[in-house]
């Protein structure tokens, strides 16, 4: 017989809409504006209540917050009853998180929340007849729209009925993905087909009616979930999710709303289903609802102690792993791990980022040096490009590190397999994990996929429906994957205790590059640089408050709040670029008052170790000896003395003095004398005119555009340009992608580009000892480029000091550097490391990565020769055909309108060198344009200090702060030429112990010392943490 399961799906389709019995309008609402957290809030508000009729009022967004009140009794009819609350606006469509929520109080107590997807409400399972409540409603428009009804119904939902419908749903929803003639599809379509038969629908509600449905519930458990259940060949662990963005289409003000909303409805669905797991990362949400509502709060600590909720994640947010620094990267899983282990007692093993745009090649060996032993996401689903080959592998990251990766496999619902996108906002749904297990491609080794179920993003979580299919499902019928409802760890462990030893099991090496949301990496410039010089800042303001805690206490409190904000606003769509206008108006207020909080931190350091007089103290907060020039602030010197005698020249500059002063000591300072006597020196620069300059190392020749035309390296004889081709060429592309605006850069963006000729203004200024300076200023189109180019007496960098008055939309911005160099790989600066990526389009992957993250610097080198970038805020690079390019304002007009169109400030420096970049030092040199030295008036003339040093110059000494317990210092270093090495670590205090430590401050093992000495070996890319405790 043909069309039988058309037939079973019409009597779903009718049991569903009889299963509401009956239903009541509440229609008498009382309403005020405002946002408020509790109705005790609401009602002490000075505003008045006003009646709202639901029937012929409505309330207004967008972006709007209301508060509405009603007492609801119980009808007669409803005795005994189930009661059910639906509470729904009039849009209907797919929500993304920007529509219409709620939260319901019941009685004064949080119950539910309430969106698209969770309308529903159980307020009991038996009623009683004149029972009246007090409903509450916190309400938010969302976004998206401007006008909208309040539709509150009570129902009477009948359990008996609504069990017959999913118990013919369940499999019913299976039939898309099973073969049309297979067996499974004949036994279910034959089991299905006799309970239909049994049912008799010509009566709804009837005794007759009511004794078939049991009857057909009955022959279904017998013939259908018992019969044709017990199958295991395929399972599918599920684990209860609700993706919670931080930040995007709406302010982390609104998040803390959202993570309410959503905890609430798993803890109420945690009520009525007793089967249901859930996990969620990122503590910062926990954070907030602890301070919001503790009640709820309290709650998911039960849940956590009963096994039924796994906190889990690793990190403080699920934070964006190409921008962020390697030691912020660290802190995340300090903060992170710290926050679940004293909250709930549970140590994460898995770093869960679902949704990041792109996986550091670092990220494995952090991962293991934090305690994580597993890895999960889905965004490499949305390549561009190339399909993942992997979906369950050994992640090894660039020091050889190796970590068990699993990608989420589970399709939309109707979603063709061979459409490779898969979701972490899964649906529990029969066709979407019979699509995930046929998209997997590790079947020879496991047969057991983990679904993360629940709609995210925007929060919610799972739903009765999917909760209700789990039920189902969990029977292991024909056809489908049996579900087990199971936490995260335990899916983890099983699979590598599964897989672990298999030849078959695969290994990625390096970096889990996204093909896509290339724009990310330079989408709103002004916040990557404020994250960058908050990064570096906290950095010196540790070190300093190490060097001067005998004199002063160590602010571990406030800069525990500090790491925290920096931490918050790396979060994935943040620091990114990709959020909304208001969510960039608050970072720049936090940036802003984190730069005030840090420089007062650092003022009272500085003073404390540098007493008032007449002297100049200048501190290196790098972890090497550094030849810098260093800014002086407003000092009237013609020289700096040191305690040998060597005086250093002052060059007066428009910004203020300047010298350049070699080998400052590493993670100290040297404090020198004044000298107003002038100081004889021959002329570093010879100004032929405004397009010839000679200096030292370089003939530069300018075009007369202003740019670079000609580039000679005098000490390696050779041009550093290509023939016929400028330096300094800014680009302005036409940037208009085909998706996600802020997101992405697109392959054709080349397409169609101005270049950026048109010179307003070049002159020399500040020609002296130290350094000489071009100022150009430039026009295109509505914007204002202006730069200072300097060129070094001592030093082979070239720095551009750049100014953006920008006022374009969806153009891109980029410089062009096409040099002079044979090499088919670039070298980028990643976390704690470097890579190699080739730069010719050979294969489809090296084609997809037009665009590339690096750090602070990159470098294109042949056998003896090479040119290095580098840069103090920037991330995206480009290579092609020898011509370096480094993105500098992509001006996207989704989600934000305005996104970077405003003031910029940055650098970017040009390195040329002999050998690779490893014997020029670019590493070193991109930490002096990082992290500069600093200097105040003061201190004892002719006194010098090293706190910490590290030899040789391929170990960085970087992080340098108290322990996270207080109990001594914390030295955090890498090896960062993939060299083997035997290293020494000098701490020129007195010491009582040292201990090899992971990143996260456990210890592995005891160290050796040799009074400051403490040698050690370091593997290639290896991180290295010591604790040190020093004597009293």
């Amino acid at each position: 017989m043909v069309f039988l399961d058309k037939r079973a799906q019409a009597i779903c389709d009718e049991l569903k809409k009889l299963s509401v019995r009956q239903r009541r309008t509440i229609d008498a609402w009382f309403y005020k504006k405002g946002n408020f957290i509790r109705p005790h809030n609401a009602e002490a508000d000075e505003t008045p209540f006003l009646p709202f009729d639901s029937r012929i009022m409505h309330w207004y967004g967008p972006d709007a917050h209301y508060w509405f009140k009603a007492d609801m009794t119980v009808p007669d009819s409803f005795d005994g009853r189930p009661l059910w609350l639906y509470v729904r606006t009039q849009i209907d469509e797919w929500d993304d998180g920007k529509n219409p929520q709620f939260l319901l109080y019941v009685d004064g107590e949080v119950v539910q929340g309430i969106d698209m997807n969770h309308r529903e409400v159980l307020l009991t399972r038996s009623a009683r007849a004149g029972q009246t409540y007090r409903l509450d409603l916190q309400s938010y428009t969302g976004t998206l729209h401007t006008e909208f009804n309040l539709i509150v119904e009570m129902q009477e939902i009948d359990p008996e009925i609504a069990g017959l419908y999913w118990d013919v749903q369940v499999p019913l929803s299976a039939f898309s993905r099973l073969e049309e003639d297979g067996a499974s599809r004949r036994e279910l379509t034959r089991a299905l087909n006799g309970a239909v038969n049994l049912l008799d629908l010509r009566t709804p509600y009837s005794d007759a009616f009511y004794a078939s449905v049991r009857e057909a519930r009955e022959y279904l458990k017998t013939n259908l979930y018992e019969a044709l259940g017990g199958h295991d060949d395929v399972i599918a662990t599920c684990i209860g999710h609700t993706h919670i963005d931080v930040a995007w289409w709406w302010t982390v003000a609104q998040t803390r709303e959202k993570v309410c909303r959503s905890f609430a409805t798993v803890l109420k669905l945690m009520d009525e289903y007793p089967h249901y797991r859930f996990m969620s990362s990122q503590p910062q949400l926990y954070a907030f609802l602890k301070e919001r509502h503790p009640e709820l709060y309290a709650r998911i600590r039960q849940r956590v102690a009963e096994g039924r909720w796994e906190p889990e994640g690793g990190m403080w947010v699920e934070a964006d792993c190409n921008l962020t620094s390697g030691e912020s990267l660290v802190r995340q899983f300090i903060h992170g791990k710290r926050f679940f282990k004293d909250e709930f007692g549970v140590d994460c093993r898995i770093l869960w980022l679902p949704d990041v745009f792109g996986y550091s090649g670092a990220l494995p060996q952090i991962m293991k040096q934090c305690g994580i032993q597993y890895f999960m996401t889905t965004k490499l689903a949305w390549n561009q490009f190339n399909k993942m080959p992997y979906d369950t592998f050994r992640w090894r990251g660039i020091d050889g590190t190796e970590i068990l990766t699993h990608l989420i496999t589970t399709l939309g619902v109707g979603q063709p397999v061979k459409n490779f996108f898969t979701t972490y906002n899964g649906m529990l749904h029969p066709d979407a994990l019979i699509g995930g297990w046929q998209r997997y491609q590790q079947k020879e080794i496991n047969n057991d996929i983990l679904v993360s179920y629940g709609y995210g993003d925007g929060g919610g979580g799972p739903t009765r429906a999917m909760l209700e299919n789990s039920d189902r499902m969990e029977k292991g019928v024909t056809g489908l994957p049996r579900v087990r409802q199971a936490f995260a760890r335990t899916y983890f462990d099983e699979l590598n205790a599964r897989v672990q030893g298999s030849n078959r099991l695969p290994v990625w090496e390096g970096e889990l590059y996204f093909e896509y949301h290339r724009g990310t990496y330079t989408s709103m410039a002004r916040n990557k640089r404020s994250n960058r010089k908050a990064e570096l800042h906290m950095m010196d303001l540790e070190l300093l408050s190490v060097l001067a805690q005998d004199r002063l206490p160590y602010p571990a409190q406030e800069m525990d709040g500090m790491w925290k904000t920096i931490l918050l606003n790396q979060f994935h769509d943040i620091l990114p670029g990709s959020s909304i206008h208001e969510v960039y108006e608050v970072t720049k207020r936090e940036y802003e008052a984190l730069e005030r909080q840090i420089s007062a931190l650092l003022g009272e350091r500085l003073a404390a170790l540098a007493a008032p007089s007449d002297a100049v103290t200048v501190f290196n907060t790098k972890g090497f000896a550094s030849d810098e020039a260093v800014c002086l602030g407003q000092l009237d010197a013609a020289a700096l003395v040191d305690a040998d005698g060597a005086r250093y020249p002052v060059q007066q500059t428009a910004e203020g003095a300047v010298a350049f002063l070699p080998a400052l000591p590493a993670k100290g300072w040297r404090a020198y004398s004044v000298s107003n006597q002038p100081e004889p020196c021959a002329a570093p620069f010879a100004l032929a005119d405004d397009h010839h300059l000679e200096t030292h190392y370089y003939t530069v020749e300018l075009d007369e555009n202003g740019l670079l035309s000609r580039l000679y390296d005098k000490e390696n004889r050779r041009e550093v340009l290509r023939p016929g081709q400028r330096g300094n060429l800014m680009r302005m592309y036409e940037d208009k992608p085909i998706y996600y605006d802020n997101w992405d850069i697109d392959i054709y963006y080349t397409e169609k580009y101005w270049d950026v000729t048109e010179l307003t203004s070049l002159r020399w200024t500040d020609v002296g000892a130290v350094s000489a300076t071009l100022e150009l200023e430039r026009c295109i189109s509505s914007s204002l480029i202006r730069q200072k180019i300097r060129f070094y007496a001592n030093s082979r960098r070239i720095d551009f000091e750049t100014y953006v008055d920008w006022h374009e939309h969806q153009h891109l911005l980029k410089v062009h550097f096409p040099v002079d160099v044979h090499t088919d790989e670039a070298t980028f600066e990643i976390q704690f490391g470097n890579l190699k990526r080739k730069v010719h389009t050979n294969t489809s992957w090296d084609v997809a990565r037009f665009e590339s993250c690096g750090q602070k610097w990159m470098d294109l080198s042949e056998g003896h020769y090479g040119v290095s970038l580098l840069n103090d805020c920037k991330y995206g690079h480009s290579v092609k055909d020898g011509c370096i390019g480094l993105t500098l304002i992509k001006s996207g007009i989704e989600p934000n309108p305005t996104t970077d169109q405003e003031e910029h400030f940055f650098t970017y420096a040009l390195y040329p060198h002999a050998e690779g970049w490893q014997q020029a030092g670019t590493v070193r040199e991109a930490y002096r344009l990082n992290q500069p030295a600093l200097s105040v008036r003061g201190g004892q003339a002719g006194t010098e200090y090293s706190l910490a040093s590290v030899q040789p110059a391929n170990v960085i000494l970087e992080t340098v702060k108290q322990a996270e317990d207080g109990n001594g210092v914390i030295v955090r270093l890498y090896e960062t030429e993939n060299a083997r090495t035997e290293a020494c670590l000098t701490w020129n205090r007195p010491i009582a112990s040292v201990e090899e430590c992971n990143c996260i401050e456990e210890k592995q093992a005891d160290a050796a010392f040799e009074s400051a000495r403490i040698p050690f070996v370091i593997k290639p890319y290896e991180i290295k943490t010591f604790r040190i405790r020093e004597k009293e």
